[in-house]
């Protein structure tokens, strides 16, 4: 029963977050990880040291392909910038992957930690108007790796395949938001997929029960994946006729009470 119920959750988180990336532009990891977290401690399917690797890494796993489309279609169209897409490539995968081992070694309150922060400073941005100062630039080569490097290597502990943190990143150095989120989605693929073969890598030698990948759990992967992919196109199109800033702000609050639920857990749990 309890099986069966994860998967029927799973689902939802599919819907969820397949629709709301459409919708709002967001990668579908912030909305996967936390649900996760709090499905597999609720129903303690896995020992608690090893949930959060699990929703990480199956999180990643769903990111490659759900943002795969939305990748394929920026580059159809040729918003992305590959001045930005050259430099930051190699850094950003060096980085997620690298994440899969740092994350799995830290203490598990750290890692929730700082998921937990995560999450804070992305509801920060959908609650907010925040707009970077118009002197700041894109920076050069060494600049951008580690800019790229840093941002890969959250991308990979947060579960969440790049696209909320590259994007802010490039509106930070004042880059169109059109511009960013196009480059973002491009780079979205190759960052998860480093981020996930991380994981993959770092729990192959490890046997967590039956359904297990690494640290990705294939049921729930395949019930997130699934809806997803069939709800992210309904979120694009539900974007040209909705207005997406109240729905930023109700996200926003949202994902304050996951963090806020995580860092909870964190100091008092």
């Amino acid at each position: 029963m309890d099986q069966f119920f994860f998967i029927a959750c799973c689902a939802v988180v599919g819907i969820l977050s397949g629709f709301l990336g459409g919708l709002l532009g967001i990668g579908g990891g912030v909305v996967i990880v936390p649900a996760l977290v709090v499905l597999l401690d609720q129903l303690g399917l896995f020992p608690a040291s090893v949930v959060t690797p699990i929703a990480v890494a199956t999180s990643l796993a769903c990111v490659v392909f759900t943002s795969l489309s939305a990748a394929l279609a920026q580059l159809r169209a040729g918003n992305v910038d590959w001045i930005v897409a050259r430099r930051w490539t190699a850094p950003l995968v060096v980085g997620s992957y690298a994440a899969g081992w740092i994350a799995t070694a830290l203490p598990l309150l750290v890692f929730r930690a700082l998921i937990g922060g995560f999450l804070t400073f992305v509801a920060f941005v959908m609650l907010t108007s925040w707009r970077p100062a118009p002197h700041r630039q894109l920076p050069g080569p060494a600049g951008s790796a580690l800019v790229g490097g840093a941002g890969g290597l959250i991308a990979g502990i947060a579960g969440i395949g790049g696209g909320n943190v590259i994007v802010p990143a490039l509106v930070y150095f004042n880059t169109p938001l059109h511009r960013a989120a196009a480059t973002s989605s491009a780079l979205g693929v190759p960052v998860a997929l480093a981020g996930c073969l991380g994981y993959l890598s770092v729990g192959a030698g490890i046997d967590l029960g039956p359904g297990m990948l690494g640290y990705v759990y294939l049921p729930g992967f395949a019930a997130i994946v699934g809806v997803a992919m069939l709800m992210a196109p309904l979120g694009v199109a539900a974007a040209q006729r909705i207005e997406p800033l109240p729905l930023r702000r109700v996200f926003g609050f949202v994902l304050l009470l996951l963090a806020a639920h995580m860092l909870y857990a964190v100091w008092y749990g």
